[in-house]
């Protein structure tokens, strides 16, 4: 039997924009769906950066060393936070700006925890969006309303809350992939929320076929012959006159 599928929705907020700088991770939120479907899990966890917060970052977070200074450090959660991504594919907006925060957390809590890509893959949202909108915004703000996910609540950025925007826009960027949700007739509604119907199921189900009645033929062709106008072309093939 095949592993059921893992994923992870993970956003991080940082103390401001470069690791390299020296910047730290102060937020940390994921959030576990199991064959498309929330599971209910979540990590989330905030962390004392040791260091000031840049004047950006503050004010997109809402975070300040004061709140944070009570905080664990980064590297008292790594092995639990690697247990709970371990063997996922982590769904991350813009993934090289977190990754690379984390992989440079990892390296200060211990050169044995390696990378993250060492733990789960990773499947980077904003590439997508970049691929299926060409030369349209893809913020995640800007995705929100384009797929209809509420985000009014979002006055500032949030890890925790950002993954969670983040689920409902990757899962409406692929709506057309895998199962959506539909149960099979007479399934209960317990089974909501488990992993997705059985599809054997499904096809047994019996379909129910309309077809048109004389009425609406008679309007389907009319409107056929409207669109072809004299010269009797359409691109829809018209019914032969009766004999």
């Amino acid at each position: 039997m095949n592993a059921r599928m893992r994923q992870i929705v993970l956003d991080t907020e940082t103390t401001g924009l470069s690791w390299e700088k020296g910047n730290r991770v102060v937020e940390l939120g994921c959030i576990e769906l199991i064959e498309r479907r929330p599971s209910g899990r979540h990590f989330h966890r905030y962390f004392n950066p040791g260091r000031e917060m840049e004047a950006g970052a503050q004010e997109v977070t809402g975070l300040t060393l004061e709140f944070l200074q009570d905080k664990p450090r980064f590297e008292t959660a790594v092995e639990e936070f690697l247990d709970f991504i371990r063997g996922a594919e982590l769904i991350i907006h813009n993934a090289s700006f977190d990754v690379g925060f984390l992989d440079y957390e990892l390296s200060l809590a211990g050169a044995h925890f390696g990378r993250i890509t060492d733990h789960a893959s990773v499947l980077d949202t904003l590439a997508m969006a970049r691929e299926r909108y060409p030369g349209q915004r893809n913020s995640l703000d800007a995705l929100c309303r384009r797929l209809g996910v509420d985000n009014g609540h979002r006055k500032l950025h949030g890890a925790l809350l950002d993954a969670e925007l983040l689920a409902e826009v990757y899962l409406g960027m692929t709506s057309g992939q895998g199962d959506l949700g539909l149960l099979a007739a007479g399934e209960p509604e317990s089974a909501k929320g488990r992993a997705g119907p059985d599809l054997a199921a499904v096809a047994a189900v019996a379909r129910v076929v309309l077809r048109a009645d004389a009425d609406e033929l008679a309007a389907h062709e009319a409107r056929l012959r409207k669109i072809a106008g004299k010269a009797g072309k359409s691109l829809w093939p018209l019914p032969e006159p009766a004999a």
